[in-house]
């Protein structure tokens, strides 16, 4: 079942997720999160991490952060308190440890992208790279689409809601605890090969896929090929 955002989230069956977790999984979860990461690569991401829902190492942050008024006239980043920094809420009903994020990051810098030659042209406007060609949003939340439905086929019952700026989580510290790269001083997420030229999606899915923990996929993201 697919999840078009948080009010659809709310509405699916908690059943499925309690059957997963008390039934011996036929499935070999460890060769499907390989498999997961090959279909998403196959529908045009550059890498997909998965981890666990945990984040409240960065509750504290996230507080403090709205506390000072940081968020300035952006409200809604206050709306919804600190799920920000609990995912597992998005999916009310589920199991403790059956969920998992599955993190995917897409570049979206050309490969000539010529950005000398062109600020130096005062006959050329710029447009910021990230808005050029379709909304990512929908480019995104479709392959997600088809990477749930890929996941839930081959699994058969199965809950997973795509989000792409469409829901209230904490994408980056996902990103870095997916291994999808670190921090940067700027607050991005930087990659070796991608710097921070790509967009970050995310799969909620009540499967409890093996992942890396953090130090660990961290130092795999932040070391050379």
């Amino acid at each position: 079942m697919a999840c078009a955002g948080q009010t659809e989230c709310g509405k699916l069956r908690a059943f499925a997720s309690i059957a997963w977790s008390l039934m011996s999984y036929p499935l070999d979860l460890q060769q499907l999160a390989q498999q997961i990461k090959q279909w998403g690569r196959e529908l045009g991401f550059q890498q997909v991490g998965i981890c666990d829902t945990d984040l409240s190492a960065e509750e504290p942050k996230l507080q403090q952060w709205l506390e000072k008024q940081y968020h300035g006239e952006m409200d809604w980043m206050a709306r919804h308190g600190m799920m920000r920094a609990r995912p597992h809420e998005l999916l009310p009903g589920t199991l403790p440890g059956t969920l998992r994020v599955i993190s995917v990051h897409m570049n979206y810098l050309p490969a000539k992208a010529a950005f000398a030659s062109t600020l130096k042209n005062p006959q050329l406007g710029y447009v910021s790279r990230y808005a050029l060609g379709r909304d990512y949003h929908k480019l995104l939340r479709n392959r997600l689409k088809k990477l749930g439905e890929k996941i839930q086929a081959h699994c058969g019952e199965l809950n997973f809601c795509p989000f792409v700026d469409s829901a209230p989580i904490l994408e980056r510290p996902i990103a870095v605890k997916a291994g999808l790269g670190w921090t940067g001083k700027h607050s991005l997420v930087l990659n070796r090969e991608a710097g921070s030229w790509f967009f970050l999606g995310e799969l909620l899915i009540d499967l409890p896929l093996p992942w890396m923990s953090r130090s660990k996929s961290s130092a795999a993201a932040a070391s050379p090929a």
